[in-house]
């Protein structure tokens, strides 16, 4: 967030915090980007806050996790003193989680992390929600790199390539005939906390339906190995497949990543290299 916008996000999460009983003299920004994860303390509750537009997503978001809270999935939950919900102050969407204190160590073994995984996708199965298709996701990137008036700083040629990659595995992976199931949607390790507890999964607003390998892809490549049934052709097409679509959000001129166009110049690189290794067209 712009520093004028993260102030006035975190003052909206200590307000809300206060009005709700709960005591919140001290507030830490634990990350920042679209939106931001605050610590409050002394309640030791963690807010997510984001401009109130996505206020839908929080929505969701709280669906989700108060759902999967009846599973044994291994997922952070919501802050259990206070109604689930998604709480609006001064502009912003504001929720309340638990706050899970990692492990200094956050480097999960590839087989504990495909277990997680797996067990979050159980969990999964058993619940009842309306999500978005992976195709759905595929088609806010293609939108992005169809126009070059939204992305004016993304070449032609890799327009072409991030453009054809987009169109053609996602057709190839919606028409394997793999199983489609309620997906976290981006499992990738910044989402999963090594805590007291075991692994816990986070950030669930972004929940799609698609193939469990569209998942895995977002792990290290290591996990896919240990997840059990896993399709390794069908996981290849989601790695580039996800890839892509991470490269062509890192060209929105409001995209707030971190050197989100260094990474995206080297992703670029990456996908080229995976389609030379498979024999595809698109570099």
């Amino acid at each position: 967030m712009k520093p004028s916008d993260l102030r006035r996000a975190v003052a909206a999460a200590v307000s809300t915090a206060a009005e709700l009983g709960l005591s919140a003299d001290d507030a830490a920004v634990l990350h920042d980007s679209n939106r931001i994860a605050v610590r409050l303390l002394p309640c030791d509750v963690l807010a997510r806050v984001a401009h109130v537009e996505h206020r839908a997503g929080a929505e969701f978001e709280v669906e989700v996790a108060r759902r999967l809270a009846e599973t044994d999935a291994p997922v952070a939950g919501l802050a259990p003193r206070v109604e689930p919900g998604v709480h609006v102050r001064d502009g912003f969407a504001i929720t309340l989680w638990q706050y899970c204190e990692p492990l200094p160590s956050q480097d999960i073994a590839p087989a504990e992390y495909a277990r997680s995984l797996a067990r979050l996708h159980e969990g999964m199965r058993r619940i009842d929600v309306p999500a978005p298709h992976f195709t759905d996701r595929v088609a806010q990137a293609r939108r992005l790199v169809d126009a070059p008036a939204l992305t004016p700083d993304l070449g032609e040629a890799d327009r072409r390539l991030l453009g054809g990659t987009l169109a053609d595995l996602s057709r190839a992976i919606a028409d394997s005939g793999a199983e489609m199931q309620l997906l976290h949607g981006e499992p990738h390790p910044g989402n999963l906390l090594e805590t007291g507890g075991g692994p816990l999964f986070i950030d669930l607003e972004t929940c799609c339906r698609g193939p469990v390998e569209f998942d895995i892809a977002h792990a290290p490549e290591e996990v896919g190995g240990h997840y059990p049934g896993a399709d390794p052709d069908l996981l290849r097409q989601c790695r580039i497949l996800t890839l892509a679509i991470a490269t062509s959000w890192r060209w929105d001129p409001d995209d707030q990543l971190p050197n989100g166009r260094r990474l995206a110049a080297q992703w670029l690189d990456q996908i080229r290299a995976m389609l030379d290794q498979g024999g595809d067209p698109h570099r």
